[in-house]
């Protein structure tokens, strides 16, 4: 940061004003997001104080000073703040009860200064950890939702090469040679979500563990969408083929 001088006329009395600015801020506000100042100059240097908040969160008998920051260039939301205490202290979102001057916090998506949080403020949290047991069962969850991503970036593969093929990026004599090639790594993702939530459904979990049954929940949820667009995809080859077919037997026939 540097500081620069600017002067300026009040009435005929010359007037010398300091401002500062980050290197990357830009004076037409490119860079920045934020409202420019009173002389049209973007105070990016506040930025940083003003989207993070330390607060203190009493849980227990411990006192954890937890710091948030507010993302693209937002205040912090209560979101953040549980997020961050999950980190902190184990206990699960779900589970957590934020309480700011005697009145509970539900409403995630706020920002902390709706509630009248701000730098330095003390809240306290309830809330119950995981046992061992039940963190298990939410890794195992948590390791098949990764397989889950995995499979899914496949398929979107696969989506992505049948627009280019819809779209003439390839040599229409090609085409059907790699349709068929899309159409079995489609097949090869249905099997594999297939097996997934076979493996989900199998998991039976106590009633207590609310964390788990959530996500297993979503889980589901989820992989059942991406089972619906493997036929949808799977479809659309089938499509694309047919019409390939049928203008190559107008050809021959003409």
């Amino acid at each position: 940061m540097r500081t620069q001088n600017l002067w300026v006329f009040l009435g005929s009395a010359p007037v010398k004003l300091q401002y500062r600015q980050s290197p990357l801020c830009r004076r037409d506000g490119v860079l920045s997001n934020r409202k420019p100042g009173p002389l049209g100059f973007h105070s990016c240097y506040t930025e940083m104080a003003e989207n993070t908040v330390t607060v203190t969160v009493a849980y227990g008998s411990t006192k954890h000073s937890i710091t948030v920051t507010g993302l693209d260039g937002n205040e912090p939301i209560l979101k953040d703040l549980s997020d961050a205490l999950v980190h902190v202290t184990g206990v699960p979102m779900p589970a957590q009860k934020l309480i700011f001057k005697g009145k509970s916090l539900k409403e995630m998506e706020e920002s902390l200064s709706s509630f009248g949080i701000k730098q330095g403020c003390k809240l306290m949290m309830l809330g119950k950890r995981n046992s061992p047991e039940e963190e298990s069962e939410l890794k195992k969850l948590k390791d098949i939702e990764k397989s889950v991503e995995q499979t899914a970036k496949k398929l979107e593969k696969v989506d992505g090469e049948l627009t280019g093929l819809k779209n003439g990026f390839l040599a229409k004599d090609l085409q059907a040679e790699a349709l068929g090639r899309l159409d079995q790594r489609v097949k090869v993702a249905s099997e594999q979500f297939m097996k997934i939530l076979e493996q989900v459904d199998s998991m039976t979990l106590p009633e207590n563990f609310g964390d788990c049954r959530m996500k297993k929940k979503g889980l589901v949820k989820t992989v059942q969408g991406f089972l619906a667009q493997c036929d949808k995809i799977e479809a659309g080859i089938l499509d694309h083929l047919a019409k390939i077919q049928s203008k190559n037997l107008a050809l021959a026939d003409s």
